[in-house]
């Protein structure tokens, strides 16, 4: 019997399984559905190496090596993009790693290999060669990882499903995934789970095609513990907001023109209040803003943090 198989005969949900909190699908909890415990949350940005912001939010005549150390001391999370598009170094991660506060987040985004072009079919070696380009070499920095869809790929039950079922969901499984790694990486493979192979792993799904607008997706990733990605695109793709594991992840392209335009005090505020109901439900949450064209993405994650990021709340988020 399949992994999938067991969930479908009735298996117990994980323990990280999302509360339901009272919230209809589609809809966010009430604020009324408290938890014992309220929810971690972090702000922070997409990626962080990007020219204009040199002189704008980096300091005029800080070296490039040093952006990361000072990105990092300015926010709490970032995503790492590089691994969408081509394999990372260990090395890479080592010194990301070295670089940022010792309780930073990184999330790593998939690779587009697995996402665009095999577009999840046959991906088993794809993910082996991944988690082994050194993503595991965060160690305890290392957060979610976040498969972004293409527009073109609409919604395949099945093949999602046999996707989501491939997932390491602890480094160990991560781990021994990566030795499976094929010749490309021979001799620059990163297989070593670290002091504790029994560390959860997370995902994320982010998509792009209309067609996932259907009553069977939410399901489907509560089934394998899978969050979806609040996206707000500026109405170029779906906004799905249904909660389907204990984590929120949250993705601000832009309000009004994907990737270029800024968010206003109003709109950070609607935002802000969303955040705080899904931390007050239990739910972790991650918000990365990827609205970098015009330098507002460091900014705006600044002014979400100082909304939503309390000095009092553990700013460890695995």
């Amino acid at each position: 019997m399949t992994p999938t198989d067991a969930r479908r005969a009735g298996a117990a949900p994980s323990a990280g399984a999302a509360p339901d909190a009272g919230a209809a699908p589609g809809t966010r909890p009430a604020p009324a559905a408290r938890a014992a415990r309220p929810g971690r949350v972090r702000v922070g940005i997409s990626g962080w190496r990007y020219a204009p912001w040199r002189g704008v939010f980096y300091p005029r005549g800080l070296a490039q090596r040093r952006e990361l150390e000072f990105a990092s001391r300015q926010l709490s999370t970032i995503e790492i993009n590089g691994t969408f598009y081509a394999l990372q170094r260990p090395e890479s991660f080592v010194r990301w790693a070295a670089e940022t506060p010792e309780d930073f987040l990184f999330s790593v985004k998939g690779g587009r290999y697995v996402t665009h072009m095999l577009k999840l079919r046959g991906a088993e070696q794809a993910l082996a060669n991944f988690f082994a380009s050194g993503v595991l070499a965060l160690g305890h920095r290392l957060g979610p990882f976040l498969w972004q869809l293409p527009p073109n790929l609409g919604f395949h039950p099945d093949r999602l499903d046999e996707f989501l079922a491939l997932l390491p969901r602890t480094t160990g499984a991560a781990a021994a995934m990566a030795a499976r790694h094929d010749a490309r990486l021979e001799g620059r493979a990163w297989t070593d789970a670290g002091p504790d192979p029994a560390r959860r792993l997370r995902h994320v799904l982010e998509v792009r095609h209309a067609s996932f607008e259907d009553p069977g997706l939410a399901p489907l990733l509560r089934e394998h513990d899978v969050g979806l990605v609040v996206a707000d695109t500026a109405g170029t793709w779906p906004m799905l907001r249904d909660v389907t594991s204990d984590l929120v992840y949250v993705r601000l392209h832009g309000a009004e023109e994907l990737y270029v335009s800024g968010y206003d005090d109003a709109a950070l505020d609607r935002w802000a209040r969303d955040v705080r109901t899904w931390a007050d439900a239990g739910l972790d949450v991650l918000v990365y803003f990827d609205n970098d064209v015009k330098v507002h993405a460091p900014f705006d994650a600044q002014r979400m943090a100082a909304r939503v990021e309390l000095e009092s709340s553990p700013r460890r988020l695995e």
